[in-house]
């Protein structure tokens, strides 16, 4: 008995020492991935990027793309209205995310983020067509054959819009080359008074370079807080001079709304204040600009006011820029802008 027990443990073990030394023994192959799978691993793929590379407030992939010390990724939008928002609120910015301070110094750039993101592929809003996202823009002003078109005549008044491929047809068969003159004239008066509201404020400003009496300076308007039981941001500069009078600029954000932090539609409005006593009335014309340093979009807007002894600051007039530049003006230390005054003689 005790010779066959050991016979049948000599056995065992001479067959666990093959199986080490057979390649039989391996497991068994992986089975090959076929051209579906791959395709479908490649999506996701894409997928996951798009969830890792996207700004952490609003989802969306960014264009410009800045990052907390923790690497959390914002895009510039999103990130100038969280400083902005700060700003508001007399607090400091943090990520949405891990809540570390951000502000300019210490978050950065993230250009490999923002060339990974060029690279994805994205829909033509038109066509549908499936591309790279560095070369949509292109597609879209001058390959697409669905992108949005207006005849050639349409200055002469031809309403058509339509897809480009549609465009040559309609021209050929447009009735508006062989409108009569007195037609196609309706039609350019129409065009011409438009034009000339834009081009109203800049013939105004020529008109007022002749004057006699111009100055302009150089300002930064600096961020306090009012002293009401519920403090308002407000910005106020330092005293200059003009015309022999010492002035300041204040302004203050949103003025119809109670809480700017409410609303993304925020504006910002300035007053020209004359802190000294005038001995005369003094007509002025003033126009605030975008300064040497301060980046912006601003559209020129010229205002006029009469300062006398009882009325030395002009109303709150609106500066002439879009909301996403006011949140770009509040995230900054200071908003730098340029004031040219224009003084009316009598």
């Amino acid at each position: 008995m005790e010779e066959a027990t050991n016979s049948s443990i000599q056995v065992l073990r001479e067959s666990s020492a093959d199986k080490e030394n057979v390649s039989s023994f391996e497991p068994p192959n992986k089975k090959i991935k076929t051209n579906d799978s791959h395709a479908d691993s490649k999506i996701k793929l894409e997928d996951r990027l798009c969830g890792i590379l996207c700004c952490a407030v609003c989802l969306d992939l960014p264009k410009t793309c800045y990052q907390c010390s923790n690497g959390h990724l914002m895009c510039a939008g999103c990130f100038n209205h969280l400083l902005a928002d700060a700003r508001i609120k007399d607090e400091t910015a943090t990520c949405p995310n891990c809540r570390c301070e951000i502000n300019r110094n210490i978050c950065i750039r993230n250009l490999a983020v923002e060339k990974a993101v060029s690279e994805l592929p994205t829909e033509c809003p038109f066509c549908n067509q499936r591309l790279p996202r560095y070369l949509l823009e292109n597609h879209q002003k001058e390959q697409c054959q669905e992108r949005p078109s207006v005849c050639r005549y349409s200055r002469i008044g031809c309403p058509w819009q339509g897809p480009c491929r549609e465009l040559a047809q309609h021209e050929e068969t447009c009735a508006y080359p062989h409108k009569s003159a007195e037609e196609v004239m309706a039609a350019l008066e129409v065009i011409d008074t438009r034009k000339q509201e834009e081009q109203k404020v800049y013939r105004e400003i020529f008109s007022l370079l002749s004057f006699e009496k111009i100055t302009f300076n150089d300002l930064q308007l600096r961020p306090f807080r009012t002293d009401d039981f519920i403090t308002r941001l407000y910005y106020e500069t330092s005293r200059f001079s003009a015309f022999n009078q010492q002035w300041v600029i204040r302004a203050r954000i949103n003025s119809d709304h109670k809480n700017p932090i409410h609303t993304i539609n925020r504006t910002l409005s300035y007053q020209l204040v004359a802190k000294t006593k005038l001995s005369s009335p003094m007509s002025l014309h003033f126009l605030a600009l975008s300064g040497p340093f301060g980046g912006i979009d601003m559209k020129s807007k010229i205002y006029n006011f009469e300062f006398t002894t009882e009325n030395a600051e002009t109303e709150y007039e609106d500066l002439p820029i879009e909301a996403s530049e006011c949140d770009k003006l509040l995230a900054a230390k200071t908003i730098n802008l340029r004031l040219v005054m224009f003084q009316v003689t009598k």
